[in-house]
């Protein structure tokens, strides 16, 4: 059984306040694209086999076997469902890593789902969530997977009526990975009051410039200068919109229509 993890996108991204437990309240709209992995789960039939077979392909992932989200996720349903057979676990990987794209907290979500359905555990909604926000604060939004506005540290998910449909977005990654924790760790609150997102996200998308922003650009736009060149490029490109996604590194642009744009060829970009 086979799955495809898509990607999202940060619609506007305000760290609140921090939180008791080390966390922060965000408030945020997640957005999904068409920027794909694949995850495959079949059963390994081989003896003796161990409980998972990993293996990848596609962009490296880097860190030991035991962080690995997919794995994570795995070991989580395995503890409650013991009888869940050996199983061969690969993931092919297309979406950049530590690019605030949300891609590795999808591979995990779309693999509790693989596991719930190829072997039909019958784990509710309710559940499948708590196991997902255990993997990641964004890790609930892909089980829901529709435009969301989020709060809470991301897994307070409300539906908003959004879409980009009749647009063109350029998600543009110069390779670079932002550690989100450090980016966290650079925030200076903001103690004024502002203008929600849930209230300029309603307004035409060519309202959105200097209005909609997102926190974490100020750091990461100091500490990598390139990733703030990539925003100034996509409005000179004609962008009705750009913004960093998550904490970065990735930069998308929102486009009337798709155009011949050109970066250099060590970074990732695509329309999607």
């Amino acid at each position: 059984m086979i799955a495809f993890p898509n990607a999202k996108i940060n619609l506007g991204l305000h760290v609140l306040s921090r939180r008791a437990d080390g966390y922060h309240n965000l408030e945020t709209v997640f957005y999904p694209v068409n920027l794909k992995d694949a995850v495959e789960i079949v059963e390994n039939y081989n003896t003796p086999a161990p409980e998972v077979l990993w293996s990848a392909s596609g962009i490296r992932v880097p860190g030991d076997l035991e962080n690995n989200l997919c794995l994570k996720a795995f070991h989580l349903i395995k503890n409650d469902f013991s009888p869940i057979p050996p199983i061969k676990l690969h993931l092919h990987k297309n979406i950049p890593l530590g690019a605030g794209l949300g891609g590795g907290s999808a591979n995990a979500a779309f693999t509790l789902q693989l596991l719930n359905e190829k072997f039909n555990l019958q784990i509710p909604k309710n559940k499948l969530q708590q196991y997902a926000l255990k993997l990641g604060s964004d890790c609930p939004f892909f089980l829901v997977n529709n435009p969301s506005l989020a709060h809470g540290r991301g897994e307070e998910l409300l539906p908003i009526e959004i879409n980009l449909d009749s647009y063109k977005i350029l998600m543009v990654n110069p390779g670079i990975i932002v550690n989100t924790a450090w980016a966290f760790s650079k925030i200076e609150l903001q103690p004024q009051q502002r203008e929600t997102i849930a209230s300029i996200i309603k307004m035409p998308v060519t309202e959105w410039k200097n209005r909609l922003e997102n926190d974490f650009e100020k750091p990461v736009f100091a500490a990598h200068p390139q990733i703030k060149n990539i925003k100034e490029a996509l409005f000179e490109q004609g962008a009705v919109y750009a913004a960093m996604s998550g904490s970065g590194s990735s930069v998308f642009g929102i486009f009337h229509e798709q155009k011949e744009i050109k970066f250099p060829e060590t970074y990732f970009y695509k329309w999607v």
